[in-house]
């Protein structure tokens, strides 16, 4: 590291002073909190999930012959 230009003033034998490692930046007193691991049920398909799901092939389902038919006319 370049600190030749620095503007602290801090020469290089100061700069190989400092103990980067062991400075801790965060509060000794924070504890983190101790979090037991919840698993949740694998639930399955909710009805909302069903509905979406009949409704896009519906819409697909629907709109196909036209989608065919337009293709067929065009093309």
């Amino acid at each position: 590291m370049d600190i030749k230009g620095n503007q602290a003033g801090i020469t290089p034998q100061d700069f190989a002073a400092l103990d980067f490692v062991s400075q801790d930046f965060a509060a000794r007193d924070f504890a983190a909190p101790d979090v037991a691991p919840q698993r949740t049920a694998a639930a399955g398909f909710t009805m909302e999930d069903m509905l979406w799901a009949a409704g896009i092939w519906s819409v697909i389902l629907t709109l196909s012959p036209a989608i065919v038919f337009y293709m067929l006319m065009v093309a």
